[in-house]
């Protein structure tokens, strides 16, 4: 990046020294309707917990949808909500852990079901009218669901690996997790402006903001842990459709020089060009790729669909030439684990983003954009108004009230080994440089 002000970078260490001084503070709210397990056993009728939400497999994931921001005014109010109902779980005995011999999904009937009803309705995603019994029920179905849809997970109404660690993590664990994504988000309880892009790191996804609500909200690919992407505060200045991708030095000498040796096709089948310092065309079949040394020239790949950032480049100042694109592998927006890159924001469906982005620059409607991406042209276009972006890491929220969200602490940033349930995925042999995982294959 050439324009780096405007910074303001955050430490991951100062994050976690204000959660170990914040503690487990207390903080006042309404008394949740139940206090006890007896009460939430014996309940005659649904009381007001129970009217936050629709306990139907149909209704699970509406119930948790919001179009209240992750970062915005009521963040504050409602994860204080949330710490203080999860202080009354805490102080009840908590939740028992669930386990069984067999996969629990609809129409099981086995003993174990008793303890998973016990553990949905303490958190609130059944209903306490749904009583107890060994029945895996559609009320039971529908539970998992809201249970799988506040913690990221596949809504598939299963009982599989990760919904069955998430939901054995103590309830103690859960209220130090909100109490640390409290410090967080006092950090950034200041005007964010009118409009404004989020991208929250552990849940891989990002928020387009605008008058106080979410107007877009993406599912993203952010890094992995080996490669973090960095937190951060910075405006977005620039959208480039059709972009050049320009393989750092790194990646010419580690895997394209070997791939030219093996495959002297290579470069032409994925439009890469070699260009001097001169700013003029190299053959490639004049290159001695068999050097000791890499040719000392830039590597760079035509834009198109198989270019390696697709029709999207969206730019912001940052130290860490870090930036988000569109991918021509769209499947990677379907994998549960989205951690996978080496620092910079993969962008599903990143036009819808790029319109909003560039709705106050003139002559950049939704027609013109597409219209440029099919001329396969690469166009930069400088915002008429620059637009805050926020790299933030909230692993535990709410954005609606009493309807908490937690996501697996990815970079091991919470301090509770149980949180991190798919560390494994941070253990990919290091990069060097963000655009390492670009490469052409």
């Amino acid at each position: 990046m050439s324009r780096k002000t405007g910074i303001d970078v955050f430490s991951r260490r100062a994050f976690l020294r204000s959660a170990a001084t914040f503690g487990a503070a207390a903080v006042a709210g309404p008394t949740l309707a139940q206090t006890a397990l007896d009460d939430i056993l014996n309940a005659p009728r649904r009381g007001n917990w129970d009217d936050q939400f629709d306990a139907q497999a149909s209704r699970a994931s509406a119930a948790v949808e919001s179009n209240n921001p992750v970062l915005g005014p009521g963040s504050i109010p409602n994860i204080q909500q949330a710490i203080s109902d999860y202080q009354q779980i805490v102080s009840a005995g908590g939740w028992p852990q669930v386990g069984s011999s067999q996969k629990l999904q609809i129409g099981v009937v086995d003993p174990s079901v008793q303890a998973l009803r016990q553990r949905l309705t303490i958190s609130g995603d059944l209903p306490r009218a749904a009583g107890m019994s060994n029945s895996f029920d559609s009320y039971v179905d529908g539970a998992v669901k809201r249970f799988q849809a506040r913690h990221g997970l596949p809504q598939d109404g299963v009982l599989g690996e990760y919904t069955l660690k998430a939901m054995n993590v103590p309830a103690t664990t859960r209220l130090s997790q909100l109490n640390t994504n409290m410090v967080r988000l006092q950090t950034m309880s200041g005007d964010l402006g009118q409009r404004y892009v989020m991208v929250n790191i552990p849940a891989a996804y990002i928020e387009a903001v605008e008058g106080g609500r979410v107007a877009l909200r993406h599912v993203a690919v952010v890094g992995r842990m080996s490669r973090p992407t960095h937190i951060l505060n910075s405006k977005i200045y620039e959208v480039i459709l059709n972009p050049y991708w320009t393989a750092p030095r790194s990646i010419i000498e580690k895997d394209i020089v070997p791939l030219m040796r093996k495959d002297p096709t290579y470069l032409a089948r994925n439009n890469i060009r070699l260009i001097d310092g001169k700013g003029q065309e190299v053959a490639p079949e004049t290159v001695d790729w068999n050097a000791e040394k890499a040719p000392n020239l830039m590597f760079r790949q035509d834009p198109g669909k198989i270019n390696a950032m697709s029709s999207t480049k969206i730019n912001f100042h940052n130290p860490n030439n870090e930036y988000m694109h569109d991918t021509p592998q769209q499947g990677l927006f379907n994998k549960l684990m989205r951690f996978e890159s080496s620092g910079c924001v993969r962008v599903q469906n990143v036009r819808d983003l790029t319109s909003w982005l560039l709705r106050d620059t003139p002559g950049w409607s939704r027609e013109q954009i597409e219209s440029v991406i099919n001329t396969r042209v690469s166009s930069p276009i400088k915002l008429a108004v620059e637009v805050p972006v926020y790299f933030v890491y909230i692993s535990a929220w709410s954005a609606r009230d009493r309807v908490v969200q937690f996501r697996d602490d990815i970079y091991q940033m919470d301090g509770a080994t149980e949180l991190a349930l798919q560390s494994g995925i941070g253990t990919e042999k290091a990069v060097g440089s963000p655009d390492e995982d670009l490469l052409p294959q």
